[in-house]
C-alpha cells in the first residue's frame, strides 16, 4: 500500500500531462490495440523491472517474432531479445550479483549491449555504461570509483579490461572470432546455456549510470533512475515523428544517453533497430537503402562525414524511405543543418540536452530552415528558462544561463555533487538566448565565456560565423591567456577540401561581421578537430598531443 500511495501521489499532480502524453503515444502507434492478456503482461513487466528493465519483456509481449535487432551477426526477434536478456539476468545472479551491485558495460553497437543492459537491469543492478573511448589508463579508475562487480566488454578492449577489478565475473560480448581472455566467458555461451525464463523481480528496480562527455576532464558518473512517467517517451515523440513498426538505424553510440534513448524508444515502438559496430559513412548509406530505414540516429560529426561523401553518392542511394535524421550530442551549426537538408530533404531533427538534464529543446526541419543554427523549442512537458545573474528570466535576444525541467533530470553525480537548481529547474551549464519566436539558441558553455579587454566574448558565436564561411568545413574557438587584454581568442580551422584560406582571410571575415574584440588573434589550421564518441569537440586537446581518457 505505501508504494501504491507513493505512485498515486506522484501521478495526480501530473495527470493532465500524463493524459496528453498518452494521446501522443497513441498517435505514434506505440499503444496499438493489444489484447487484454498482453496488456496485463506489459503492466506486470514494468512493475517487476521498471520501464527500461522491462523493455525487452514488453517488446516480446507485443511484437513476438518480429525482427527487433539487426547487426553484423544477423537478426534477433523481440522474443529473442527477451530470452537472451533473461539468461544474462540469471547468469549475473548465479555469479552473486545482488540488487544495487555495479555491472559495467564496455561495448560498441551490437546485440550484446542490449543483452547485458536489459539483463543487468532485470537483476536489479546499477548499470554503468562505459564510453568506448574511455578504454585506457582511466578505465580502471572509473570502475573503481563506481564500485563495479561485473564487467561486460568486447574482446578488442581486453587489455584495458584486465586492469578492472571485477570480483564477480567478466563476460566478453563480442569476440570477433578471438578466444575470450583470461577468466572471461563469452556472453553467447552464457546465453546459449542459460535459463530463458523471466527472472524474479529484484528488491528494487535497476538504475543507469551514464558517464558525462568528459570534454573538460575525467568523466563523471550521472546516476539516473528509471522513468516513472509516460512523458519520457512522449516528449521525444512530440517533436520527432517516429512511428510504430518502422526501421531505425542507430549510428550514435548506444552507451551514450542519446543512442540509448532512441534505440529503446524505437524498440518500444515495435520498430527494428539496425546496428553496426563502427560508423562508416558509405556503409551507412548502403544499410539505410538495404533495410529501408525510415529513421537514422546519429551525432553531428557523423552527419558531416555523410555529407563529405558528396552529392553524387548520396543521390545514388535509395533513401526514399528515410523520413527522419535525428541528431544530438553537440551543436548542429547553421551551415551543417542547411547542407544536410539540401542533400537529404527536410528530415533533420536536432535535440539539445545533456546527460544531466536529458533533453531541453528539439529543433524540427521547419525550425532549422527558419532559424538555421537554433536549438529549437521545448518538447511536451519540458520547461526551459534563460535566467540572468539575479535568477530572473531575461528578455528574448538577451544571453543568460539555460535552466531546464524535463522531469527526468539525473539524481546527482555518483562521486557527489550535482547541478545548480533554481526555481525547480536544473542548470545545463550553457549560455543561450531565445529569439522572438521562442526558439532557443545556445551561445556556448558558461565556462567558455572569456573577458577580453573588459568585454564578454562568447566563442560559440564566432564558431557559428566561421561555420558559415564557404571555405571552412568546421572550426573551434577557445580563450587563451593574453598579457595585454587578459584573454584573447584562438581559432582552430578545418578548411573544406578544394578550398584555400589564410589566417588573414579568417580574421577579415570575422572582423566584417562581428566586433573587433571578437576577432581571433591566433588562427591555426588543422586536418580535423578532436572529438569524443558523442561528437563533441574536446577543446582541451586543441594544440596538444594528449590522448582522450
Amino acid at each position: 500500500m505505501p508504494g501504491e500511495l507513493s505512485g498515486l501521489l506522484f501521478v495526480l499532480p501530473r495527470l493532465p500531462l500524463e493524459v496528453r502524453s498518452l494521446a501522443t503515444l497513441a498517435g505514434s502507434g506505440m499503444l496499438g490495440v493489444p489484447r487484454p492478456d498482453r496488456l496485463l503482461a506489459v503492466a506486470g513487466a514494468v512493475r517487476r523491472y521498471g520501464t527500461l528493465g522491462a523493455a525487452a519483456t514488453v517488446g516480446a509481449a507485443l511484437h513476438g517474432d518480429r525482427p527487433a535487432v539487426v547487426d553484423e551477426a544477423g537478426t534477433i526477434t523481440f522474443g529473442g531479445v527477451e530470452r537472451r536478456s533473461n539468461a544474462v539476468a540469471h547468469a549475473l545472479r548465479a555469479r552473486g550479483v545482488r540488487t544495487g551491485d555495479g555491472v559495467a558495460i564496455l561495448c560498441r553497437n551490437h546485440r550484446g549491449f542490449y543483452d547485458a543492459a536489459f539483463g543487468a537491469l532485470k537483476a536489479g543492478a546499477r548499470v554503468l555504461l562505459l564510453n568506448t573511448d574511455s578504454a585506457g589508463r582511466r578505465l580502471a579508475a572509473v570502475c573503481e570509483r563506481e564500485g563495479i562487480k561485473v564487467l561486460v566488454h568486447d574482446s578488442e578492449f581486453a587489455a584495458d579490461a584486465q586492469g578492472v577489478d571485477a570480483a564477480k565475473g567478466r563476460f566478453v560480448a563480442w569476440t570477433g572470432g578471438d578466444a575470450p581472455p583470461g577468466d572471461a566467458m563469452r556472453l553467447e555461451q552464457v546465453i546459449a546455456a542459460g535459463n530463458p525464463a523471466a527472472p524474479r523481480a529484484p528488491a528494487r528496480h535497476g538504475t543507469i549510470v551514464i558517464l558525462t562527455s568528459g570534454t573538460t576532464g575525467i568523466p563523471k558518473g550521472a546516476a539516473r533512475s528509471q522513468p516513472r512517467s509516460l512523458n519520457a517517451p512522449a516528449a521525444l515523440l512530440s517533436r520527432i515523428p517516429l512511428r510504430a513498426g518502422g526501421t531505425t538505424f542507430v549510428a550514435a553510440p548506444v552507451h551514450h544517453a542519446w543512442g540509448l534513448a532512441m534505440s529503446v524508444l524505437s524498440l518500444a515502438l515495435g520498430s527494428t533497430v539496425v546496428l553496426r559496430r563502427r560508423f562508416d559513412a558509405d556503409g551507412t548509406l548502403t544499410a539505410l537503402a538495404e533495410h529501408r530505414c525510415d529513421a537514422l540516429v546519429l551525432v553531428p560529426a557523423m552527419l558531416n562525414r555523410l555529407l563529405s561523401l558528396g552529392d553524387e553518392r548520396i543521390a545514388a542511394a535509395d533513401l526514399s524511405a528515410l523520413r527522419i535524421i535525428a541528431s544530438s550530442g553537440s551543436n548542429v551549426d547553421a551551415a551543417l543543418s542547411t547542407r544536410a537538408m539540401d542533400a537529404f530533404g527536410d528530415v533533420l531533427y536536432n535535440l539539445y540536452g545533456s546527460t544531466e538534464v536529458a533533453w531541453a529543446t528539439i529543433a524540427t526541419p521547419d525550425d532549422l530552415r527558419a532559424a538555421p543554427g537554433c536549438a529549437g523549442r521545448p518538447p511536451l512537458g519540458t520547461t526551459v528558462r534563460v535566467l540572468g545573474s539575479d535568477g530572473t528570466a531575461v528578455p528574448a535576444g538577451t544571453t543568460g544561463r539555460v535552466f531546464v525541467k524535463s522531469g527526468v533530470e539525473f539524481a546527482g553525480y555518483t562521486g557527489g555533487g550535482g547541478r545548480e537548481v533554481l526555481h525547480g529547474l536544473m542548470s545545463t551549464g550553457d549560455l543561450g538566448h531565445f529569439d522572438a519566436e521562442g526558439r532557443l539558441f545556445v551561445d556556448g558553455r558558461e565556462d567558455d565565456m572569456i573577458v577580453s579587454g573588459g568585454e564578454n566574448v562568447y566563442p560559440a558565436e564566432v564558431e557559428r560565423l566561421l561555420g558559415a564561411h564557404p571555405a571552412i568545413l568546421e572550426a573551434a574557438v577557445v580563450g587563451v591567456a593574453d598579457e595585454r587584454f587578459g584573454q584573447r581568442l584562438a581559432a582552430y580551422v578545418v578548411v573544406r577540401p578544394g578550398h584555400s584560406l589564410g589566417a588573414d582571410g579568417v580574421k577579415d571575415y570575422v572582423r566584417s561581421h562581428l566586433a573587433g574584440y571578437e576577432v581571433p588573434r591566433d588562427v591555426t589550421f588543422v586536418d580535423n578537430l578532436p572529438r569524443n564518441p558523442s561528437g563533441k569537440v574536446v577543446k582541451r586537446r586543441l594544440g596538444r598531443d594528449e590522448e582522450l581518457p
